[in-house]
């Protein structure tokens, strides 16, 4: 039998006079012990604003906030001589620009209604209490049931109760429930290592009571209003495809072929792919590089500025906040330029759909200002991979465009363990999201400073990784991605990870040929904190000699855009060799113009996109990356035979596209 831990919730009263406050805390725990309590509800209080304020801050199991509509406090210590401590509204400002996630009511006089509830309408106030009835069964049973709102998970608790029905099926999907391969000679391994209900679970759309993803009315709608409520978005729709899915859909929404669009040019390929689908008129934007590590940073402010200027005509701006690496742009002077200029933002947020539940990684982008947010809530959260979020804040949302957009994209067979766990993370990020981040924030501390302490390896601050050209830019960093210098440590990159995997189990992130990227999640635990530094402390100890570290050549800046990618990309082209029979660089590539996207990973960012001219300059970097000895991918090489090629517009085909006005 598995042991299921149980768990706690507690609401903060809040009012300044200790016998009231005492009287209601002891009403409230007694209706709390003698009624229905799953949630482990107990009730606690303080006397002033400042102490509650620091409750909700070190207490991550406070989820709920009970606040007098005044409160007071004495005056030189005499009594009947009271100044005003805060104002309820001051206070539920303070608390919901602190924790977002709480439920706040407030406790009036019944004389003072109007004012009071007037007061605080455009707040975030979950409900009000007469202070003089003291009707604690009653208040207890309306405070349980909202908790008890919050916690419920419409969809994931929809196909539980489905699951156990135990229906036949007679519909898709083939192994029926699992019945195919369960006592199968060559194939029940399988069912046995995946588990009895994931089967059970993966059901047929043909079940109408589990509602329809491309058309949702019922559990699933219910599950995405409830995620739009807790991550601060107008609307929320859950992509069962990843967040490159939901970057492709957003761009067919608001893009219409010819277009402009401005973007970084470190986004992720889904955005550049989704320049392919959609049409768009891309105005590629250098991003800042830290040429010592080898880190792509963000797009200067002050670039992003002129281009918003000189581009006032695009359509939308996407950005990527934070980067793979941590780094978080000065979002809200950005977004407040676009939208001067009538351009709407999406920001790419795969690496930061957490951000909402903690007050050390605020704001959001929705907070800033932002138009659209995707979210890899695989990523950083406890969804299963693959799933994703879109997050709506426009405020001239075209739903029927969107909806036959994200319909072109999604499977009319979604797996349905995908959208539960996605109902799952947002309850969990909701309810315990902001102690789960403590804790992380705690734990990229000491592994930070455990491996300094190595003498050997050492963990790159802002300051280390920000690139000179955005200094001033105000740019954060999310603790919670660790980049650490291994230069000191007489292994190269290659070999140091996989000493750390073979030797010691330890599977890293992502690396550069002088670092590699640790990524700390909800899910980090103590356990795995202290074996990391054993394992970098033993590598340290062996004291090897710094070994040459090969320095991967800075990626070309961007050179000209002939015509839209979409048109070059669906040319036939032809095929060119990047070297001649000499093994030298072939000259007659320069001025051609390139059919596919040729992206080195890493760093990921694409060198060459369909449409863009080609320079010497980039074909001696394409060859760079090739001969690299540190291993490099680099997507969108055609090989014939041995021989690297990359395929080109022809001269014909260039005659049949329109060239793009600068």
């Amino acid at each position: 039998m598995v042991f299921m831990k149980k768990p706690t919730s507690r609401i903060l009263i809040i009012n300044d006079e200790n016998l009231i406050l005492k009287e209601f805390i002891k009403g409230l725990n007694s209706a709390a012990k003698s009624l229905e309590n799953p949630l482990g509800i107990t009730f606690a209080g303080v006397t002033t604003a400042r102490e509650a304020l620091q409750a909700i801050q070190d207490d991550g199991d406070i989820q709920s906030v009970l606040v007098d509509d005044t409160l007071y406090t004495l005056k030189n210590g005499e009594k009947g001589s009271r100044n005003l401590q805060m104002t309820a509204l001051k206070l539920v400002q303070e608390i919901t620009r602190f924790r977002p996630e709480l439920d706040i009511y407030i406790l009036i006089a019944q004389e003072k209604e109007d004012e009071v509830v007037d007061a605080l309408f455009t707040e975030t106030v979950d409900g009000y209490f007469y202070r003089e009835e003291r009707d604690y069964r009653g208040m207890y049973r309306i405070l349980n049931a909202q908790l008890q709102e919050k916690a419920r998970t419409p969809f994931y608790d929809q196909l539980k109760n489905y699951v156990l029905m135990a229906k036949d099926a007679w519909h898709t999907p083939g192994h029926s429930s699992g019945d195919s391969l369960r006592d199968s000679p060559w194939a029940s391994d399988f069912y046995q290592f995946i588990g009895e209900h994931i089967f059970r679970a993966d059901l047929s759309v043909s079940v109408p009571m589990l509602d329809s993803l491309m058309e949702p009315t019922g559990v699933i709608a219910e599950a995405q209003k409830v995620a739009a409520k807790a991550f601060g978005a107008r609307r929320t729709f859950f992509a069962t495809n990843g967040t490159s899915t939901a970057n492709k859909v957003i761009f067919q929404t608001l893009l219409a072929p010819g277009e402009k669009l401005l973007l970084d040019r470190n986004c992720h390929k889904s955005v550049h792919h989704g320049v392919v689908l959609s049409g768009a008129h891309p105005i590629y934007l250098d991003s800042s590089v830290n040429k010592k590590f080898s880190v792509y940073g963000p797009v200067p402010k002050q670039t992003l500025f002129n281009a918003i200027e000189e581009h006032s005509d695009a359509q939308a701006l996407i950005l990527t906040s934070c980067t793979y690496d941590g780094l978080r742009y000065d979002l809200p002077p950005i977004i407040k330029a676009a939208h001067a200029k009538g351009i709407k933002v999406i920001i790419d947020e795969a690496w930061y759909g957490f951000a909402r539940f903690h007050p050390a990684f605020r704001p959001t982008a929705l907070e800033a200002g932002a138009d659209y947010a995707t979210q890899s809530t695989h990523k950083v959260l406890s969804a299963f991979s693959q799933s994703s979020m879109i997050h709506i804040n426009d405020p001239s949302f075209n739903e029927h465009l969107f909806r036959e957009n994200f319909n072109m994209h999604t499977s009319t067979s979604p797996q349905y363990s995908m959208i539960a766990s996605l109902d799952v993370a947002r309850k969990q990020a909701t309810l315990e999201g902001y102690k789960l981040l403590s804790r992380t924030l705690e734990l990229a501390q000491e592994v930070r400073e455990q491996i300094n302490s190595t003498g050997v390896f050492r963990v790159l601050e802002l300051v280390d990784l920000m690139p000179d050209e955005v200094k001033h830019d105000n740019i954060q960093l999310d603790s919670t991605k660790v980049t650490v210098d291994i230069s000191r440590c007489g292994f190269a990159v290659e070999d140091l990870i996989r000493e750390l995997f073979e030797r010691y189990n330890i599977q890293v992130e992502k690396s550069t040929f002088n670092t590699l990227t640790l990524l700390l999640t909800i899910g980090t635990t103590r356990s795995k904190v202290s074996r990391l530094y054993d394992a970098l402390m033993r590598i340290a100890r062996e004291g090897r000699a710094p070994r040459r570290l090969y320095h991967i050549p800075e990626i070309p800046g961007f050179t000209n855009l002939k015509y839209l990618p979409r048109d070059a990309f669906y040319c036939g082209g032809e095929l060119m060799p990047l070297l001649d029979e000499q093994e030298r660089i072939n000259n007659d590539l320069d001025g051609k113009v390139c059919a596919d996207q040729i992206t080195p990973y890493p760093p990921g960012i694409p060198v060459l996109v369909p449409g863009q001219t080609i320079t010497h300059e980039v074909v001696r970097y394409l060859i760079s990356m090739l001969r690299s000895q540190k291993r490099v991918e680099v997507h969108g090489i055609v090989y014939d035979g041995y021989l690297p090629c990359l395929r080109l517009l022809t001269a014909a085909e260039e005659k049949g596209l329109k060239k793009l006005v600068k």
